[in-house]
This record gives structure tokens, C-alpha cells and sequence, in this order.
């Protein structure tokens, strides 16, 4: 797989792709959380997500992630997820890069997130895309196994 085969929808959290790749990748995060799982689920609903990327190698959706509304300007990134055989091709950078895309074209100026100490990729995914290191916010504040990100976007781009 090259990076020029994949391509990038933006769809709602209904799409049944999206539904798929999320399903999967709870059934990862309860592997890698273990006992302290339950506590995020609560967090990581996508009812309320409107704003969902997919990567589609062809007809296949082979990594997700979404935004939705955290404070004034400011937009979360939540649900990011690539199937195990496709990782470290760049198919969840280009997902994050359009997901800010996506984010500053809604008016936001920052994107945060929170990911689990125990993802390594995932950490270094957010460090190498431009994300720093913040304290953890909102229902994050004090959990040991959280690390929150955030970065400032420029108007009208992403990445």
C-alpha cells in the first residue's frame, strides 16, 4: 500500500465504516487499558459526533478518527484509529491533518485530545504532527494513564 491509493471522506459517526473501525479499535483499548477501560468508554461515545474521517484504500476503510465540539474555537480529537496491518504508513497522519483541516474550516484555532500512556504510537503520531504535551483537562485531570495534546491551528489549514 502507498499513500497515493488512499483516499479521505468526511462522514458523520453513523456512517457503518466508522461504526466498524470504532468497534475495533474499543476491543483494542479494553486490551491495552485493561481494568481501567470502563472509565474511558463513558467518554468516547460517537452519538453526538457529526464531524468523522475515514481512510479508504479503495472500498476499504482502513482508518478513522473524528472531531466534535470541545470549547469556543476549540474542536477534540477523538475515535483515531488505523487497522493493525496498515500502520506506520501515514494513513492516521493524513486522517489528523484532515480532521484539522476540517477543524479550522469550522472556525476552530486549537485542537486537544487525550490518549492513553499505554499507546505509544499514538503519542508519537501527536508529538510528530506538531501537538505539545498540556495538563490533562476536564474528566482527565489526575488520571495517571492520561496524556493530553493540543495545537494551535493556523486559519483555514490544517496540519
Amino acid at each position: 500500500m502507498s499513500n497515493h491509493s488512499i483516499t479521505l471522506s468526511r462522514v458523520t459517526s453513523a456512517h457503518t465504516a466508522f461504526v466498524a473501525l470504532v468497534g475495533l479499535l474499543d476491543a483494542e483499548l479494553a486490551e491495552r487499558n485493561g481494568a481501567e477501560h470502563s472509565f474511558y468508554v463513558r467518554y468516547n461515545t460517537i452519538g453526538t459526533i457529526r464531524h468523522a474521517v475515514l481512510a479508504l484504500d479503495g472500498e476499504e476503510a482502513v482508518g478513522c478518527g473524528a472531531i466534535k465540539d470541545f470549547a469556543p474555537g476549540t474542536m477534540e480529537v477523538k475515535r483515531m484509529y488505523t487497522l493493525p496491518n496498515r500502520r506506520g504508513k501515514g494513513v492516521a497522519a493524513q486522517v489528523l491533518g484532515e480532521l484539522e483541516r476540517w477543524a479550522a474550516e469550522l472556525g476552530a484555532t486549537r485542537c486537544v485530545l487525550e490518549t492513553g500512556k499505554k499507546q505509544p504510537e499514538a503519542i508519537a503520531l501527536y508529538l510528530k504532527s506538531g501537538y505539545s504535551v498540556i495538563s490533562n483537562y476536564g474528566q482527565y485531570a489526575g488520571v495517571e494513564n492520561s496524556v493530553c495534546f493540543e495545537k494551535h491551528l493556523r486559519p483555514g489549514a490544517g496540519g
